[in-house]
């Protein structure tokens, strides 16, 4: 039986071939890559660390660093506030219409982000649909600057985020059991003050995974400032560039890039801590 066991398919002594190709590749393209930036980071013609002082006495990077909390923290926020509304109301659908509105969902994942910064150019552009439609009713007074500032960033990274917001909020509210808010409901409680009191309470881990989540990915933009953003809007990723193509500044590039990693290890170990503590209640 146990020899049976063993040479089963799919079983504990096939993981290592089975995981053996997945794993080289990681290491190829993300183990081997970190080292060189972790390496550089730290050399350059001998080991120091004359880049991360320079960048902790740098204003530049500084402003850059605030900018890149101030806007990863407004998209963060600005995604809840638009994406739990939709998992609060994709909960309260049958499962199958719940499945056919969640492909609404994850049709941004399936659209390459660069095609969509090109297309709020549309959106929000001096001559798209919003100041087309605004200069139709107010005249040329009427229009909005919508592009090349921090607004076009916030929108551009919100309509890209939302998804990384939906399906953690929309697991805690599935999670929740419907006897609460039969019981609030027998005990006279209106609809608003069931969801004060026991809806989003229980839905906040959903809500904080989400955020944490979306700060991670927010932190590392690189194409929705460039292209929406203006000059003010410049962040991390926008930094890095600037060092290795411009100034071809390779070793505060690769500080630049371990700090960020960093940030986003602090964030994605908050994120992990907030899962299993939803997993334990």
């Amino acid at each position: 039986m146990a020899t049976a066991a063993l040479a089963r398919p799919g079983s504990r002594s096939d993981l290592p071939i089975l995981l053996a190709p997945v794993s080289a590749l990681l290491v190829l393209v993300f183990f081997v890559p970190l080292c060189f930036v972790l390496f550089y980071s730290v050399y350059d013609g001998g080991f120091t660390t004359k880049a991360f002082v320079s960048l902790a006495k740098s204003g530049l990077f500084i402003r850059v660093l605030g900018t890149s909390f101030d806007i990863a923290l407004s998209a963060t926020l600005f995604s809840i506030l638009l994406g739990y509304p939709i998992a609060l109301h994709l909960s309260r659908q049958p499962p199958r219409r719940r499945a056919l509105l969640l492909i609404l969902v994850l049709l941004p994942f399936w659209t390459s982000i660069l095609v969509k910064s090109f297309a709020f150019y549309v959106i929000l552009g001096n001559q798209g649909i919003i100041n087309q439609a605004l200069r139709l009713a107010f005249g040329d007074a009427g229009t909005l600057k919508l592009l090349f500032n921090r607004v076009g960033v916030i929108v551009g990274m919100a309509h890209f985020l939302i998804p990384f917001v939906v399906f953690p909020v929309l697991a805690s509210l599935l999670a929740q059991n419907p006897e609460l808010r039969r019981a609030a409901q027998i005990m006279g409680a209106g609809p608003v003050r069931i969801f004060l009191r026991i809806t989003l309470p229980l839905s906040m881990p959903g809500v904080v995974a989400g955020g944490l989540m979306s700060m991670v990915i927010s932190l590392g933009v690189f194409v929705t400032p460039a292209l929406l953003g203006g000059k003010s809007d410049i962040m991390m990723a926008n930094l890095i560039d600037f060092y290795t193509r411009d100034t071809l500044d390779w070793n505060t590039a690769a500080a630049i890039a371990v700090i960020l990693l960093s940030l986003s290890a602090v964030l994605i170990a908050l994120l992990s801590w907030v899962r299993r503590d939803e997993g334990v209640a």
